[in-house]
């Protein structure tokens, strides 16, 4: 038997097709493939974009107060036009104890972000950022020592590795000059720091204790109880007086709020918990190369060692996932 040119293509054709057809499973591993490379990309691209948050803080020059407020404003804006965009509106509704966690974990997001954003002209972009970023640590304190949940001595060594880190990131083991700059401003930033964190993980463990809220409802909640709550701020500290301080407040709340939470809501919908935890690191990171591109403060060494020390440290504990928003 032999076959024409035409028969011979049509052949291979419908063979490819069979082979396709027979192994179901190398399709859905493919799918799978780019299913996880998307949400790659879209963690990344929301970290990123989390990690310029310090500079639209920086150049909007108001009171942290103020900051929250038109963050709040913008941001709320923003996730409801993306839910209606993408018909998530219905998530919206809160019944019974769902309506508390949201006013509780609203109200000390508002406290989170306050504290961070004071601390942020005392003692930098990319210390506040890293420091910020102890949060874990907390909450397996708060499980071993209040719960009484089991924690493994490899977590407890992650914990102690993270709290090294921190102190060495502070910059309070450097060179004898950077100790001496130290004044009350700096170290009144580095405890802003460690409250906010600490109001993030208790965001955290009162997110997680309500399953029926979804993150996206929650972090347009949170936004909204922001502007309620401080909906007297522009009476007590003024409005912004200029063009460039409300598109650098805009910005905050359209970008930081409503752009990366989408992006980080896909990303995370397409990626393992191991993924998440290893690339949730990009916004720390990004922070740190921010401010040394953009206003020349660079980490010296030691603070260096501690960023990766508490990296390596973070990753290890690898808590479960996270039903809380609005960290940076």
């Amino acid at each position: 038997m032999r076959f024409t040119p035409l028969r011979h293509g049509r052949t291979i054709a419908f063979m490819q097709k069979k082979a396709v057809q027979v192994h179901p499973a190398f399709a859905a591993t493919r799918r799978q493939s780019k299913r996880e490379s998307t949400g790659q990309w879209l963690l990344i691209a929301g970290g990123v974009l989390l990690g310029t948050i310090g500079v639209f803080v920086e150049e909007a020059h108001q009171h942290p107060l103020v900051t929250v407020l038109f963050r709040c404003a913008f941001g709320a804006l923003a996730l409801l036009a993306w839910g209606l965009a993408t018909g998530r509106t219905n998530e919206l509704r809160l019944r019974g104890k769902s309506g508390w966690i949201a006013c509780a974990t609203g109200c000390l997001m508002v406290l989170n972000w306050a504290l961070f954003f004071a601390a942020i002209p005392r003692i930098s972009i990319a210390v506040a950022t890293i420091v910020f970023h102890i949060q874990p640590v907390w909450i397996i304190l708060f499980g071993a020592l209040v719960l009484r949940e089991a924690v493994s001595p490899r977590q407890w060594a992650a914990t102690l590795a993270a709290l090294c880190g921190l102190a060495l990131t502070t910059g309070l083991f450097g060179n004898m000059a950077s100790v001496a700059s130290w004044g009350s401003g700096y170290a009144l930033g580095l405890l802003m720091c460690l409250g906010g964190s600490l109001c993030y993980a208790a965001v955290t463990i009162l997110a997680n204790t309500e399953k029926a809220i979804t993150s996206y409802a929650l972090a347009w909640w949170q936004c909204l109880i922001g502007v309620v709550v401080l909906a007297w701020v522009p009476l007590v500290f003024g409005w912004p007086d200029s063009a460039p301080a409300w598109a650098w407040l805009a910005g905050l709340g359209v970008l930081h709020t409503g752009l990366a939470y989408a992006l980080l809501f896909a990303g995370m919908a397409r990626l393992s918990l191991g993924r998440i935890a290893v690339l949730q690191f990009v916004y720390p990171l990004t922070a740190v190369l921010v401010d040394w591109v953009v206003y020349g403060r660079r980490l010296n060494g030691v603070q260096l060692a501690g960023v990766a020390l508490m990296a390596a440290a973070l990753w290890t504990i690898k808590q479960p996932k996270q039903n809380a928003a609005g960290g940076g």
